[in-house]
């Protein structure tokens, strides 16, 4: 048996409505969420990977669960990276599922997660920065992970990004929360151009103390580099480039990192 079981809990740590199932489970919230509100999820088995939707207009990501997690309901500016109809009106589900071995034994983007949060804990990947423009959602370090490219302009979705508020030294992270094994990265830069510059260059380093250089061109498709397989749990980019442009504003839409489960 692998209980999983989703909570709704408000600010108070009242339980508002909870459903529990083996292995899966399906939550119908027939009210509008309050400020403080949050989404508690339980599961039996740790240390694996469950299909998971906080909202429907959020959608759905595989995610590597580590423990019991919480994810706080946002409001105001912190929605503005999301759909606008995400967590809105008086219905609302959210879903868990274990995930089939064939569905994460494959090679695929392992860097993807529309549930990711500020602060969240047990649930990866999981994005962070030393930076986020004006500490906005819409320049937030997960952004470059929610599987949402379109690089054409800045701010609200489907225009999210991370922004680094001209930092000569930003830094952006990534943990797996277990080893992988990777070959191939795809970077998107942000390209609302002429509000825009880019950069022409920076630097991955691997957990397994390996580094190397990318280098990118202007535009928002996809740019691609292949290298030999490492075995990693987390990654950082860095040593960011600008273009020698007008504009002072370089960012990045999405990040793609392709391999295997170790």
């Amino acid at each position: 048996m692998g209980k999983t079981e989703l909570k709704i809990v408000n600010q108070q740590g009242e339980v508002r409505q909870s459903v529990s199932g083996d292995k899966e489970a399906a939550l119908v919230y027939k009210a509008a969420y309050e400020k403080g509100d949050r989404i508690e999820i339980h599961v039996e088995e740790v240390n694996t990977f469950y299909w998971l939707q906080t909202d429907e207009c959020v959608g759905k990501s595989m995610v590597y669960l580590t423990g019991d997690t919480a994810y706080e309901i946002p409001f105001g500016e912190g929605r503005r990276n999301l759909s606008p109809k995400a967590f809105e009106g008086e219905r609302h589900l959210v879903s868990i599922r274990r995930a089939w071995e064939f569905e994460y034994q494959c090679y695929r983007n392992l860097s993807m997660n529309v549930n990711d949060q500020h602060g969240i804990r047990n649930v990866y990947p999981h994005a962070a920065a030393n930076v986020e423009t004006r500490g906005e959602a819409v320049f937030a370090a997960m952004n470059a992970i929610d599987g949402t490219i379109v690089p054409q302009s800045h701010g609200n979705w489907p225009y999210e990004s991370w922004g680094i508020n001209r930092r000569e030294d930003a830094c952006w992270r990534l943990d797996f929360g277990r080893t992988v094994v990777t070959d191939r990265i795809v970077v998107y830069l942000r390209a609302d151009f002429p509000h825009d510059s880019w950069w022409e260059e920076g630097k991955v380093t691997f957990s397994d103390g390996t580094d190397m250089k990318l280098k990118w061109e202007k535009g928002g498709h996809g740019q691609g580099v292949t290298f030999e397989k490492k075995e990693i749990q987390w990654l950082e980019l860095s040593e960011l480039k600008k273009a020698d442009d007008l504009s002072p504003f370089p960012a990045l839409t999405q990040i793609e990192v392709y391999g295997i489960e170790k």
